[in-house]
């Protein structure tokens, strides 16, 4: 069945807001931006716009602003119908879900994604856009685990093969990182260090773990209260940004040390100086721009995901996520990032891992083997010429 124009609309929205969201995060990453002289000579150099937590925070708010939409759409449809009026199936399908629920049921799964978010943050501050990317696969093996400790689930033979490609993946990707050409004119903080590159790679891998287990929680305690996703996503961004908005106060006076350097660029080794956060902000302006890039990209792209999950499937949700890897990949290499063959293979035991595992290959392999099947047929079925 062709796709119809709001479809393809949905899918290109989350595309390429998907994209920019992590794109748009390393740009800041690679920004630089003198802090306030006030504070230090140190402050006044010019520095990395090192703030994982604060970008965190951002990331919070484009999740927030999808709960203020959904309000606005939920009132503005129930005057609607108190007006006589009929809703719009499209209008149905966003705001239908169940009223009656806490909402504190969404504050755990906030937890695990300011968690995850924060840890993913760290490491792209090590690594390549491009590997961040490709790291988040291995949601799949951790999702999978868990799913069969706490849902009961079996994997079947497909699934288990399908793990066995992303891990395979996951650790070419890893090698495609060690063996790196390093670019001698480079600082340290611009990722340099096998050693660091490394260690942002395992953050990430580690950040998968808390993902999964915040899928988990959310089909176990959450799915059955059956919430409106937009409303849910609205929900975990509230809970998150209330949290670690909280959280960014006694981060300021926890000072890491020399040995968390890879935490964090403070010239005092704060573990999050949101007030430098902001000065640097305002001596450059394009770390603004990326910000904003992060907070309304997260907000389009989980609003457009919500709606290709609907309008099409999750499979195509999937497939679409598949290819943001390749954008992102593209784009990164072209701008910041060196050309590394190994990433490649890496990538395609990805998607090759993560379409084995969702099933994606059974529809295509069913229709070759019947088409395969009548060949073998109508061959027996003929006559031989010479008996």
């Amino acid at each position: 069945m062709a796709w119809t124009v709001y479809q393809l609309f949905l899918a290109g929205l989350m595309l390429i807001t998907g994209s920019i969201n992590t794109l748009s995060t390393k740009w800041a990453d690679k920004c630089y931006a003198s802090g306030n002289p006030e504070y230090g000579k140190a402050y006044a150099e010019e520095r990395k716009f090192d703030h994982p937590f604060l970008q965190s925070v951002g990331m919070f708010i484009g999740e927030l602003s999808c709960l203020l939409v959904f309000k606005f759409i939920f009132f503005a449809s129930k005057r609607q119908v108190n007006a006589g009026k009929e809703l719009s199936a499209g209008t149905k399908r966003l705001i239908d879900g169940n009223q009656g629920f806490h909402p504190i049921v969404f504050w755990p799964a906030a937890l695990c994604d300011m968690c995850g978010t924060t840890l993913m943050y760290i490491g792209l501050n090590m690594t390549d856009a491009s590997s961040f990317q490709m790291l988040r696969g291995a949601v799949i093996v951790f999702t999978a685990l868990l799913s069969v400790t706490f849902l009961g689930r079996s994997i079947s033979k497909q699934m288990w093969l399908g793990i066995l490609f992303v891990i395979l993946g996951l650790v070419v990707v890893g090698l495609a990182d060690f063996f790196q050409p390093k670019d001698p004119n480079v600082s340290f903080n611009d990722v340099t260090d096998t050693n660091l590159v490394i260690t942002g790679d395992l953050l990430i891998v580690i950040a998968q773990i808390i993902t999964a287990s915040q899928m988990v929680y959310e089909e176990k305690y959450v799915s059955r209260h059956s919430v409106a996703p937009l409303q849910a996503v609205g929900w975990e961004g509230f809970f998150g940004f209330i949290t670690l908005s909280v959280l960014l106060v006694p981060m300021y006076f926890i000072q890491v040390g020399p040995g968390g350097s890879f935490i964090t660029s403070d010239p005092e080794y704060r573990l999050e100086n949101a007030l430098d956060a902001f000065y640097q902000m305002g001596s450059n302006p394009l770390i603004i721009v990326a910000q904003l890039g992060n907070v309304i990209s997260i907000a389009f792209f989980n609003f457009a995901g919500i709606s290709v999950t609907r309008e099409l499937s999750a499979t195509t949700r999937m497939v679409l996520d598949s290819l943001r890897t390749v954008v992102i990949w593209v784009v990164s290499v072209i701008i910041w990032d060196p050309f590394v063959p190994l990433q490649i293979p890496g990538f395609l035991l990805l998607g090759l891992g993560t379409a084995v595992y969702n099933g994606l290959l059974n529809k295509p392999y069913r229709m070759l083997r019947n088409r395969l099947c009548r060949r073998e047929t109508e061959l027996d079925d003929e006559e031989p010429i010479i008996n």
